[in-house]
């Protein structure tokens, strides 16, 4: 009889479960404000930059960061970033927002959420959180280079793994390097098409390259750590 009614009564919402109804709701708010929220005008963004003067480039890295947590594609940043800043300046203001709004997401994520997941995640799941948990910067890299999700979104998640915060950076920067090159000349050229830089491209094709060595290096890795059948 007492086991009925407590099996009855309402089961008290844990610290941890609480966070993480937190971090989806705050997910949840963030993909409904970037579908409602209005486009902003790229001409509009270059007259303020004009007017903040020698904090634009600040502004510049902190403002991306802040729309890349907040869900926005980093391939729009990155283009309004070649487009303000130019080729070469705009693809660095790009990745120092990544790298910023790596370290934001992952800390909110792991804030939030690890506590729920760690205490809840049971066979193959617990098994994909050690993998995370081991993971080095070229596992960083790999899961950063799939068209899985976007860059904020990722952030959060990795933030809920077991990951080491230091090489999820490093892989997180290694990974935008490529696209940002690429996208910011991209920017700039639209701005100023009489003005390619086409050396601005060029640390995106090595970056190509470079993300195919460690795809292939990574696969050939993950091939001998599997036991014999």
């Amino acid at each position: 009889m007492i086991r009925q009614l407590r099996s009855r009564l309402p089961v008290a919402t844990t610290p941890s479960v609480t966070r993480f109804v937190l971090l989806l709701a705050l997910l949840a708010g963030l993909g409904v404000t970037l579908l409602l929220a209005p486009h902003p005008d790229p001409a509009a963004l270059s007259e303020l930059a004009d007017r903040m003067g020698r904090l634009a480039p600040v502004a510049g890295v902190l403002g991306g960061a802040l729309l890349l947590v907040a869900l926005v594609p980093r391939t729009f940043i990155t283009l309004a970033a070649g487009a303000i800043f130019g080729a070469l300046e705009g693809a660095a203001y790009a990745l120092g927002a990544a790298l910023l709004a790596a370290l934001i997401g992952f800390t909110v994520g792991r804030v939030l959420g690890r506590e729920f997941v760690a205490e809840r995640v049971r066979g193959r799941l617990a098994r994909l959180d050690r993998w995370f948990t081991r993971q080095s910067v070229l596992g960083v890299v790999t899961v950063r280079l799939l068209p899985v999700s976007g860059f904020g979104l990722v952030s959060y998640g990795y933030g809920t793994t077991g990951a080491r915060l230091l090489p999820f950076l490093v892989g997180s920067v290694i990974a935008s390097a490529p696209t940002a090159f690429g996208y910011a000349a991209l920017g700039a050229a639209v701005t100023s098409p009489d003005e390619i830089n086409w050396f601005a491209a060029a640390p995106a094709a090595l970056g190509f390259i470079a993300s195919a060595v460690l795809l292939a290096c990574w696969w050939r890795a993950e091939r001998r750590a599997r036991p014999p059948a």
